[in-house]
């Protein structure tokens, strides 16, 4: 039997276990908000974008590098074959070294957006590739090598130690306060593939304070963390059972596709799948795209125009590997010419009926 200060320490934690999920099931909106809000927005399809002319999030990002000619360009092309979303991401160093001006960028990419009748669903924090990003001017891509210069966000420094993340903090909460009403932006993703990189469940806690940091604002859009390994089920569990809408990754062939629409939409809640399509892995819009149309499932695929991200090439890809056949990823050449006229019209079709 418990001495009565172990009880009282007893009773304070599970009162303060009580008092989380209560204020956690507030701030996460009910099934049918979230699919009230889903019928609203139509078929949703797009592409995770970064312009052709930039390495990483830094690059599109920072004053000296910010394109806004090439992306205004590019979005264009994606208008014209029926896309109306983009997965865009975010980087913590970019506000940390200017808050005010990436704010400003950050609205005029969405000025550009919406002039395409394109959607925007931004992504905060990420788990992907270099460990230690540095503001300032980026590396050059090194040939054919995949995503030679992707900057987690935050560098893993910042993630190993929770000392340090006040800033994300502030970050996080300026972010979503400015714009948190924006009809621009479709959805927030708050954690791009929480446990990459050989994190594991180091990630777990940074994973719970990004979804408090968001709630303490609780943006009229949606929240989000999408699932995409299952050897993590302690993360999947947080990341589904606290997301608005049901958000995930697959490269696979279609019945893992299958699968993972059949097993996510028992939850009951919108599904959206925000990575996708990989030739080399059977992961095709000639395949994939039509089931996740038929199911009502957005579908968001990797890339939009060849560039300095190298994602034509796959991953593990060595430096000064050819041009592949067929590219892994990615719709059009630079020039806005299609990789695959066949898929663009495939797209168009689906999308725009025509």
């Amino acid at each position: 039997m418990m001495n009565c200060s172990l009880k009282k320490t007893f009773l304070l934690l599970v009162l303060s276990a009580i008092v989380y999920s209560t204020t956690a099931q507030q701030k996460i909106w009910s099934a049918a908000q979230a699919n009230a809000w889903y019928k609203k927005q139509g078929w949703l399809v797009g592409a995770d974008f970064l312009p052709s002319t930039a390495i990483n999030q830094l690059e599109m990002w920072q004053a000296a590098t910010f394109d806004a000619s090439t992306i205004d360009k590019e979005l264009g092309w994606a208008e014209k074959i029926g896309m109306n979303v983009m997965r865009v991401y975010l980087h913590d160093l970019a506000w940390k070294t200017d808050a005010t001006g990436f704010k400003k960028r950050m609205n005029l990419f969405l000025d550009i957006a919406s002039k395409h009748h394109i959607k925007i669903l931004f992504c905060i924090l990420d788990d992907c590739w270099n460990p230690d990003p540095k503001p300032g001017l980026q590396p050059a891509p090194k040939p054919g090598v995949h995503n030679s210069g992707w900057v987690r966000s935050p560098g893993e420094t910042v993630h190993n130690d929770s000392t340090q993340w006040g800033y994300l903090k502030q970050y996080v909460t300026d972010v979503l306060t400015t714009f948190k009403n924006d009809k621009r932006i479709l959805m927030w993703d708050l954690y791009n593939e929480p446990a990459n990189s050989g994190y594991g469940l180091k990630s777990l806690p940074l994973l719970k304070k990004v979804f408090e940091w968001a709630w303490a604002v609780r943006p009229s859009q949606p929240l989000t963390a999408g699932v995409w390994f299952m050897e993590y089920p302690e993360l999947n569990a947080y990341q589904l059972e606290h997301s608005d809408v049901i958000t995930f990754h697959n490269y696979e062939d279609t019945n893992s596709m299958k699968k993972a629409i059949d097993t996510l939409q028992k939850r009951g809640r919108p599904v959206i799948c925000t990575e996708y399509m990989a030739r080399k892995n059977n992961s095709r819009f000639e395949t994939h795209l039509p089931i996740l149309k038929r199911c009502h499932v957005g579908a968001i695929n990797w890339g939009l125009v060849s560039g300095k991200s190298n994602t034509i090439f796959p991953w593990g890809s060595k430096e000064g590997s050819p041009e592949p056949n067929p590219w892994f990823h990615d719709i059009f050449r630079k020039d806005g010419t299609p990789y695959d006229v066949k898929e663009t019209e495939l797209i168009r079709r689906l999308t725009l009926g025509r």
